[in-house]
């Protein structure tokens, strides 16, 4: 598999990621107090706009079968409430690794795996029948029944490669002071396809985050072979950041106006205009903005590196913060969230995968190396007055 072999030193690659302070026992006041918060968000309507965001907390919902890690990929079947989980193990040697798509009922118990082996996966997605899988390792689109089991056949739809130029052309910043910034941004042509989601008409976007690029196929549910455009290359789809993702999660609006956009490396909620690529920012300072859905008005963001589930209107505001990191359980799993990466609606809930990825090159600094056993947590969705 091209590219696979430097997968692990680009993605694992030295970071300043921030460190959790250690998990201490909550005292019986903090216990009710976020008791009571959580059936506040979850019974009813909430006023938010002038006593700030709700805050929510999570609870255990799925832990995956033994030697299956870093669950990435997230999707619901609306009709029967199946949960489709895919996973990011990019562990050196490739040998080592065990990525698997897994179904579950929508209890929570295991329904059927496939193994996808030495090649990790990023974004699924539901839609008419069929589950939509971005296989990263291999670079491609795929696609399988929903219904699969271990020998459902996965049918090929398109290739990713390497776009020329592998970059976005340079980001001009301007400073306070007058002066500006130039930020030229390097690639090396690796595909890194990442987060999508389907229109009503069921066109489908897909992210690139390496390459900073987002992608179009027309009519996605009926093509194979599939032909893929690219939209748009705009500089604010790459990054220079300490996070080594660009463009990830992708969220339509309810009249599909706009295509929201997280880049992870920046931690900023952009917005596309979907009929010409242009590309504004919306809001910043959301580190590791990974996964992104739109659901009753809004943009619900998965922050990777802060360890929250965010609800933002679209102006940005920040209404509904969800979760946090409580430590590693006695079975080996995290607490609360740990670096969480995607999220799916479940009906009246909210399901999050506890991605739990170290990134740095050190020992000892990452909560993520304590973790031995891999998790999907929940919260009750609010209804928000804004």
């Amino acid at each position: 598999m091209p590219g696979l072999a430097t997968l692990g030193a680009r993605v694992l690659r030295p970071l300043r990621r921030r460190r959790h302070p250690a998990a201490t026992a909550m005292n019986p006041f903090k216990c009710i107090l976020l008791s009571s918060l959580v059936l506040l968000g979850s019974a009813g309507t909430v006023q938010a706009a002038d006593q700030g965001p709700i805050r929510i907390g999570v609870e255990p919902f799925i832990s995956l079968p033994d030697n299956v890690r870093h669950p990435e990929g997230l999707a619901s079947n609306p009709a029967t409430r199946e949960i489709y989980v895919g996973t990011f193990d990019a562990r050196m040697p490739e040998a080592a690794r065990n990525n698997q798509l897994l179904r579950y009922s929508p209890e929570g118990r295991l329904l059927a795996q496939k193994s996808f082996g030495a090649t990790p996966l990023t974004g699924i997605e539901y839609a008419d029948g069929k589950l939509y899988i971005l296989n990263f390792g291999a670079s491609k689109l795929q696609r399988i029944d929903a219904g699969f089991t271990a020998s459902t056949t996965v049918e090929d739809l398109v290739e990713f490669k390497a776009l020329t130029p592998p970059a976005p052309s340079p980001r001009s910043i301007s400073n306070p002071d007058g002066s500006k910034d130039v930020i030229s941004f390097g690639a090396s042509g690796f595909p890194a396809p990442n987060g999508m989601v389907f229109d009503k008409a069921r066109n489908l976007y897909i992210s690139d985050s390496f390459q900073g690029a987002i992608y179009r196929i027309e009519r996605a549910t009926s093509c194979a072979p599939c032909v893929l455009q690219v939209l748009s290359r705009d500089p604010l789809l790459a990054t220079a950041g300490a996070l080594p993702f660009g463009a990830n999660g992708l969220a339509f609006n309810a009249d599909e106006s706009a295509l929201y956009v997280n880049n992870a490396g920046d931690g900023r909620l952009l917005r596309m205009a979907p009929s010409t690529g242009a590309v504004g920012i919306v809001a910043e300072s959301v580190f590791g903005a990974d996964g992104l859905l739109f659901h009753k008005g809004l943009l619900w963001i998965a922050s990777n590196q802060a360890d929250v589930v965010l609800g933002l209107d679209e102006k940005g505001r920040t209404l509904v913060r969800a979760g946090e990191f409580e430590g590693i359980g006695s079975d080996g799993s995290p607490r609360g969230l740990l670096f969480p990466a995607t999220t799916a609606v479940q009906g009246d809930w909210m399901v999050v995968t506890n991605l739990a990825l170290p990134l740095t090159t050190a020992e000892g600094d990452e909560w993520e190396e304590r973790v031995t056993r891999w998790n999907l947590v929940r919260f009750k969705i609010p209804a928000v007055m804004r």
